[in-house]
């Protein structure tokens, strides 16, 4: 097995693992003995266990930046966001090794190459999105990101719940979400008010 293929063996071998064990729960000994190799062998390659987690970290936020940015290649709001949400349950059903990674616990050194991180650059494209947005409507673009922060939350947690499920199909999924959030913006008001506060006013 030349260098190459035995660093692509050790990455398979490590993504599995972290993604059945945690990294905590992982171990490089278990690394080395599943690929049949020394220790000094995964050392080598990778410097130690934190080595081997970051590169398989940086592949999986890759693949999954790679299919977000491959969806937004059109101008029209609604498409993209059906894209987005379907480029993300698409890496979940593709992928599912490398989302529960992304999810799991990490070490702080890898803070950087987390889902979280990955959904606060979601959050910050949304809501330049929006901003513009608000802007042609007349409302107030300093709440974009507020709203950005609840669509994101919105998708994420929802695609989390269907990657245990996987019914109904992705596609079904996305148009629904998509079904919320769009005639959630397109009805937008102003100036929302509590439903509580409505009948307090009405009472006074």
């Amino acid at each position: 097995m030349t260098g190459t293929q035995r660093r692509r063996q050790l990455i398979e071998i490590g993504r599995t693992l972290f993604a059945e064990k945690g990294y905590e729960a992982t171990s490089i000994e278990e690394i080395a003995a599943r690929a049949q190799v020394s220790k000094p062998v995964v050392y080598e390659h990778f410097g130690g266990k934190e080595g081997l987690y970051a590169v398989v970290v940086d592949r999986e936020m890759s693949a999954l930046l790679d299919m977000i940015n491959s969806s937004l290649t059109t101008n029209r709001s609604r498409v993209r966001v059906e894209q987005v949400a379907l480029a993300l349950l698409t890496y979940m059903e593709e992928r599912t090794d490398g989302f529960r990674i992304l999810m799991r616990d990490q070490p702080v050194a890898a803070a950087e190459g987390t889902y979280s991180s990955l959904l606060n650059e979601a959050v910050n494209q949304v809501a330049h999105i929006l901003a513009g947005d608000f802007d042609r409507r007349g409302l107030d673009t300093e709440l974009a990101t507020l709203y950005a922060q609840a669509l994101v939350g919105m998708v994420a947690t929802a695609a989390a719940w269907w990657l245990d499920v996987r019914q109904p199909s992705k596609e079904v999924v996305a148009a629904h979400l998509v079904n919320l959030c769009w005639n959630g913006l397109q009805n937008l008001e102003s100036d929302p008010q509590l439903a509580s506060e409505w009948s307090s006013a009405a009472d006074s």
